[in-house]
């Protein structure tokens, strides 16, 4: 009897565990309730949630976007006039493709400071760059033979002061594409020989005789972006891009064609620390480069690197003067600032003027 009742005891023990277990309610944090159910997906609603939880539940409160990050909606007669040439023309522009936060204000102003950077090659890359938006694919279509004529009479028929170029990178072209760059320079100074082109060109896979078909074209600005410092290169750009490579072409195009002003760009909020950006003012110098830019990264997509830091105007301004110091010809600082940032403005008031500086005549100057 005394067995049966210690027996009858356990059970009734393990009988109300099992019952408070049952009746124990789960509560799941508020990020996965935003998410869909699990009647959702049974529904088919899911699909239909735009909202991804495990993005939203990583994003920083504090990580918001900047007031002065934030640009007007483009318009404008100029603007439009520009945007209706590139599509009757069927050119592609960077300004559009990288989805620029600028587009408005290099678009929309007077014709003779308005910048257009246009791009050359197709809008498909063969390199896929954790920062960059531009479509990706091994094998774009073939280049558009006709292209080079029709840049040319884009750019007569906007009357602009000047003129980027850039493109693509085409790693499946053997010549990496300079024959077609080079031959859109030579069209566009025959048909207006009084704009100044610049060109913002890839690395070539390092092939430095393709380097030098562009730098000789006749071109004013041979542009090559680092986008970042060295010990960063590998994380944010594609792996047959890297630091060294780029720095030789930049020289390259310089010994080429000693005339050239080269120039390149950096983002900034990668996470790069002060003496990284510092050695690679110093590698830029040590190799002669002319032009540095900055400006912040902005997340193009979800698919894309997030922003580690907002980095704030003040510190902008900070290395637009230790570039100077280091002798930099010009330099243009800012978070919205870009490879092609008002480059009409900063070339005839920075370069053309001051040209004489490379001599030493007068104090350098910077925005």
């Amino acid at each position: 009897m005394k067995i049966l009742n210690t027996l009858a005891r356990r059970l009734y023990v393990s009988s109300s565990s099992l019952n408070k277990t049952k009746r124990r309610k789960t509560h799941f944090s508020d990020a996965l309730n935003k998410g869909p159910s699990f009647d959702d997906f049974v529904s088919g609603k899911a699909s239909q949630m735009l909202v991804d939880p495990l993005e939203a539940a990583r994003l920083d409160p504090e990580q918001k976007l900047p007031k002065w990050l934030k640009v007007p909606i483009p318009k404008g007669k100029s603007f439009q006039s520009v945007k209706r040439d590139v599509r009757e023309l069927k050119l592609a522009t960077v300004c559009e493709e990288a989805k620029c936060p600028n587009i408005g204000e290099c678009w929309g102003g007077k014709k003779s400071e308005a910048t257009a950077t246009i791009m050359l090659l197709g809008d498909t890359c063969t390199r896929g760059c954790r920062f960059c938006s531009v479509k990706t694919n091994r094998n774009p279509s073939k280049p558009d033979p006709h292209e080079p004529e029709n840049t040319a009479e884009a750019i007569s028929r906007w009357g602009l002061g000047y003129v980027v170029l850039t493109t693509v990178d085409r790693d499946d072209l053997v010549d990496g594409g300079a024959n077609h760059l080079a031959e859109t320079v030579k069209r566009i100074k025959t048909k207006a020989p009084q704009i100044l082109v610049e060109v913002l060109g890839g690395d070539f896979r390092g092939d430095l005789n393709s380097c030098d078909i562009l730098a000789q074209s006749g071109l004013d600005v041979y542009a090559h972006n680092l986008e970042t410092v060295e010990a960063l290169t590998p994380h944010v750009r594609d792996r047959r891009a890297t630091y060294r490579q780029s720095l030789s072409i930049l020289e390259r195009a310089k010994s080429t064609n000693p005339s050239l002003v080269t120039k390149t760009s950096l983002m900034l909020g990668f996470g790069e620390s002060d003496e990284m950006v510092m050695q690679t003012l110093r590698d830029l110098r040590a190799i002669d480069c002319d032009v540095v830019t900055f400006g912040q990264y902005m997340r193009p997509t979800r698919r894309h690197m997030k922003v580690v830091e907002y980095v704030r105007p003040e510190k902008f301004e900070y290395w637009k003067e230790k570039a100077l110091e280091l002798g930099f010809l010009y330099v243009a600082s800012g978070p919205l600032v870009r490879s092609s940032y008002k480059a009409g403005e900063a070339y005839i008031e920075n370069v053309l003027r001051n040209r004489k500086h490379n001599v030493g005549d007068s104090p350098r100057t910077g925005i």
